[in-house]
């Protein structure tokens, strides 16, 4: 397998902390971008999330982990984009009630596998549905950041236009960097005589011939296909990846939900 080595956990990364927030920033209709600043912060690795822990004041505690949306910098801060889930126990907590200034517990960062890091090298081909591009979009920021030159596409499937995350900037690295090409798709909102809606983001649900035109615009296959989003959508896209001939080693995938 063409991994990246694993990353060790480091003791002291896995003791929870206090996070302060210093940033709040509406997304969409329903993610929320959290700007947190740790107590004591060692870094991470694209790719990987830390847990959250809540606790209310009769002592019950909720747990939940969230992946990390900001690339790897100096600056001390995370960024986590929080999808609003109605009936969840800490998504709707931070939607309705937390504010700039707020503690909050953190451990990690977390995570060996579902990584990568400029030195790894590329070409590479992302594929991710709804809220599993967070972990993605710290790997694309991280590579425009460090290693522009570094082949890469990103296939990603949002139901309509308004929950594409980061949207906007998506469209800036794309029209900006002619070593990264986006696909994104609009799963339940169909353009105005079908084919291509809004500014090049296409309508319909990931298939193999999108994952094929992905691979057509790289100029080898892939070093390494990182697939994240719900469990129905990583099954049905490491297929489609699978039966474009890319190896199942270079296949690294991460699910949520049930």
């Amino acid at each position: 397998m063409n991994a990246s080595p694993v990353i060790a956990p480091q003791p002291e990364r896995l003791i929870w902390q206090i996070a302060t927030v210093v940033a709040i920033t509406t997304e969409t209709p329903r993610v929320k971008l959290f700007r947190l600043k740790p107590a004591d912060w060692h870094g991470f690795t694209a790719g990987q999330h830390v847990d959250v822990r809540l606790t209310a004041p009769d002592g019950y505690q909720a747990e939940r982990s969230y992946s990390i949306g900001s690339a790897p910098d100096d600056s001390g801060t995370i960024e986590l984009a929080i999808d609003l889930i109605d009936d969840g126990e800490v998504s709707p907590f931070f939607h309705e009630v937390v504010e700039v200034g707020d503690e909050i517990e953190v451990r990690g960062p977390i995570g060996g596998h579902f990584i990568w890091r400029a030195e790894d090298g590329g070409p590479l081909l992302w594929i991710a549905g709804g809220s599993g591009l967070v972990p993605l979009m710290s790997m694309l920021r991280h590579r425009a950041a460090t290693a522009p030159e570094i082949p890469a596409a990103l296939i990603y499937s949002a139901r309509r236009r308004e929950d594409l995350i980061w949207c906007d900037e998506l469209l800036q690295h794309a029209a900006r960097d002619p070593n990264f090409t986006l696909f994104a798709t609009l799963s339940r909102e169909a353009a105005p005589g079908g084919g291509v809606c809004h500014a090049g983001i296409r309508h319909g649900r990931i298939d193999r011939n999108l994952v094929d035109a992905a691979l057509a615009r790289l100029p080898s296959a892939p070093k390494t296909t990182f697939i994240c989003g719900s469990n129905p959508f990583v099954g049905a896209a490491s297929t489609f990846a699978l039966d474009a001939g890319l190896p199942f080693a270079s296949i690294r995938a991460e699910r949520y939900g049930g």
